[in-house]
C-alpha cells in the first residue's frame, strides 16, 4: 500500500481527496516536482526546493514551507514507503476557493500532496536499446521554465509521439530544438556535448544540471548553445534527460538512424559516470 501526504497528513494514497473547488483541478493552478530518490535518500534535493521556490514565486502563490520543513516531510514519506529508489511528486496548488474565478481568491491555503512511486533500477549498460523520437512544433506557453501543473500541451504532444510508435517527442520552435515533451535534451556534435541554454523556452532540468556538471568534472567538453533543426538531424548521438528518465539514448529520429541505431560511446561514458553518482548518494557519499 503506497502513503501518500496530503495537507498534514499521511495516508494510503487511495484514500487522498481533494475539494472540487481546489484551483489545481479547476484551472490548473498550482506547481510541482518530481524528486528521484536512490536507496532511501533524496538526490538533489536542495536544487529541487529551490526550483520549487521558484515556480512558487512566478505564479504568486508562497512557499507553504521552509526547506527543512520540506526535506523533513518528504524523507517521512520515503520511510513510510520503504525507502530503496523511488521517485517523489510533490505538488503544490493555489488551493481551496469560495467560487470559480479567475482571478486569485483571497485568504486561500495552499493545497500540498505528495507520492511516491517506485522506480526501476538501472538498466544494463550493454542492454540498452536506445529510444526512438519524434519532432513535432513546439505548441506550449512562454513560460516553460515554471514547473507548472498546466501540462495539457505536453499531454498532447507525448500522444502524438506515443501514436508514431516513438517514446518522446522533441519540440521544435522557430526551428531549433528546445527540449522533449518531459525531457531535456542534449547531442553529440563532433565529440561535443551540446545543450540548449536555458530560458523561458525550456525546463531547467535538475538532471541536465547533473550532466553539465558531472561533464565539467570528468573533462568532457560540453557547451550550451541553441540547436537548429538540421544539426539535431545530423547529431552523432542524442540524448534525452530527466529525473525518472536518467539519460536515454535516441537511436531512431522520426525515419533517421542516430548513431548506427545503437546507443554511442559518449553516452556509454556519460552513463557510467551517472550510476556512479546515484550509487554514491544510495551510499550516502552524495546528494
Amino acid at each position: 500500500m503506497s502513503i501518500a501526504y496530503l495537507n498534514g497528513t499521511f495516508l494510503p494514497r487511495e484514500e487522498a481527496c481533494i475539494p472540487v473547488m481546489d484551483r489545481g483541478f479547476l484551472f490548473g493552478d498550482g506547481v510541482y516536482e518530481v524528486i528521484p530518490v536512490y536507496g532511501g535518500r533524496l538526490l538533489r534535493l536542495e536544487h529541487h526546493l529551490q526550483r520549487l521556490a521558484g515556480s512558487l514565486d512566478a505564479i504568486r502563490i508562497a512557499n507553504p514551507m521552509r526547506d527543512a520543513e520540506w526535506q523533513d516531510l518528504l524523507e517521512q514519506l520515503v520511510e513510510r514507503n520503504g525507502g530503496g529508489d523511488c521517485s517523489i511528486y510533490l505538488q503544490v496548488t493555489r488551493g481551496v476557493a469560495p467560487k470559480r474565478d479567475h482571478a486569485f481568491p483571497a485568504g486561500t491555503q495552499p493545497t500540498v500532496f505528495v507520492m511516491s512511486t517506485p522506480m526501476a533500477g538501472g538498466n544494463d549498460i550493454d542492454c540498452e536499446p536506445g529510444i526512438h523520437a519524434v519532432t513535432f512544433d513546439d505548441i506550449r506557453w512562454d513560460y516553460c521554465n515554471v514547473k507548472a501543473i498546466t501540462l495539457l500541451p505536453n499531454v498532447l504532444l507525448r500522444q502524438q509521439a506515443v501514436d508514431a510508435d516513438a517514446a518522446e517527442a522533441i519540440l521544435i520552435r522557430n526551428g531549433f530544438a528546445t527540449e522533449g515533451a518531459a525531457s531535456n535534451l542534449f547531442i553529440i556534435d563532433h565529440d561535443l556535448l551540446i545543450t540548449p541554454p536555458k530560458g523561458p523556452t525550456l525546463l531547467p532540468g535538475i538532471t541536465r544540471d547533473l550532466i553539465l556538471e558531472l561533464a565539467a568534472n570528468h573533462g568532457i567538453p560540453f557547451r550550451e548553445a541553441d540547436i537548429p533543426l538540421e544539426q539535431l538531424r545530423e547529431a552523432g548521438e542524442i540524448w534525452l534527460t530527466s529525473s525518472t528518465r536518467e539519460i536515454s539514448p535516441v537511436t531512431r529520429l522520426d525515419e533517421r538512424s542516430i548513431g548506427g541505431g545503437k546507443p554511442g560511446p559518449h553516452w556509454q561514458r556519460m552513463i557510467a559516470i551517472y550510476r556512479q553518482y546515484t550509487d554514491a548518494v544510495r551510499n550516502g557519499n552524495a546528494s
